[in-house]
């Protein structure tokens, strides 16, 4: 049996510490601490699960082109990994423009703020 592999991004605090969750299940976690780094790591290798945060591209913060700051990695997923699941993490405030990435690549699932250890194990069990 192959070892799954999993990119946690992690670019705030809020970010959960799943990794004990993650070795029980067996899942290997990498730690990457910007998109610019995760990018780079999917380049190397295609891992079975993302998970990431999500920050909305308020006015001029992402060029005005892009949607959010995942907006790159999930286009970079459709070239080098495209059956790479993604769950996102998002607070609240954000969630209504979560649904915007879908038109990228599909999302495997998406959890606001705070997000419990059974829902993240749900998620990469199913």
């Amino acid at each position: 049996m192959t070892t799954k592999t999993l990119f946690s991004i992690i670019e705030s605090s809020a970010h959960p510490n799943f990794t004990a969750l993650y070795h029980s299940l067996g899942i290997e976690e990498k730690k990457i601490s910007s998109m610019r780094k995760a990018i780079a790591a999917l380049k190397k290798q295609q891992p079975d699960f993302i998970v990431a945060e999500f920050f909305y591209g308020y006015g001029n913060n992402y060029a005005g082109v892009n949607i959010s700051n995942l907006d790159v990695l999930l286009y970079s997923l459709q070239k080098y990994s495209a059956q790479t699941r993604v769950i996102v993490l998002v607070d609240k405030d954000e969630f209504q423009h979560v649904d915007k990435l879908n038109e990228i690549i599909k999302l495997h699932d998406v959890f606001k703020f705070p997000v419990s250890k059974e829902q993240i194990q749900k998620s990469l069990t199913r």
